[in-house]
């Protein structure tokens, strides 16, 4: 079953189950894809919705950060209640060694010696980690292998 199918196929269970929480975030989805079909003028694949999940995802993160900065615990806990919902369609996140063991291969791979290969590395890393890690924490662990603090 693919992601579309499985969006509209919960949504029926979360409207059957009047969960309102669910029901929204599972709307927001639905609309984020249908928007990014318009953009590109074709019906998304698997992976064009994985896509469209992890930018969503990163965006309640974000969202998250911002409100607990400002003091808006029932904004955040908002937040991250759809975040819960974005993330049961996406694939299992890779812990932070995980993530180092790759991005460290790479460095070797590369030959990459200091800071300015970051470009080089984050370049050769991310499509191996898709949807799979967060682009910060990948950022972060290749600045300290670089030797150069995020």
């Amino acid at each position: 079953m693919s992601i579309t199918e499985q969006l509209v196929e919960d949504l029926k269970s979360a409207m059957k189950a009047q969960d309102e929480v669910t029901k929204g975030a599972i709307r927001l989805i639905r609309a984020a894809v249908k928007n990014a079909e318009i953009e590109k003028g074709r019906e998304l694949d698997d992976e064009g919705a994985l896509d469209v999940l992890a930018r969503m995802a990163k965006q309640h993160r974000d969202s998250i950060a911002a409100y607990r900065q400002h003091g808006r615990e029932d904004l955040a806990a908002q937040e991250e209640a759809e975040l819960a919902v974005v993330s049961r369609y996406l694939p299992e996140q890779m812990g932070e060694d995980e993530i180092r063991a790759l991005a460290q291969q790479v460095v070797t791979e590369l030959g990459a010696s200091g800071p300015g290969d970051r470009g080089k590395v984050m370049g050769r890393l991310m499509p191996q980690l898709k949807g799979r890690a967060d682009g910060n924490a990948v950022n972060r662990i290749v600045g300290e292998l670089l030797g150069q603090g995020a």
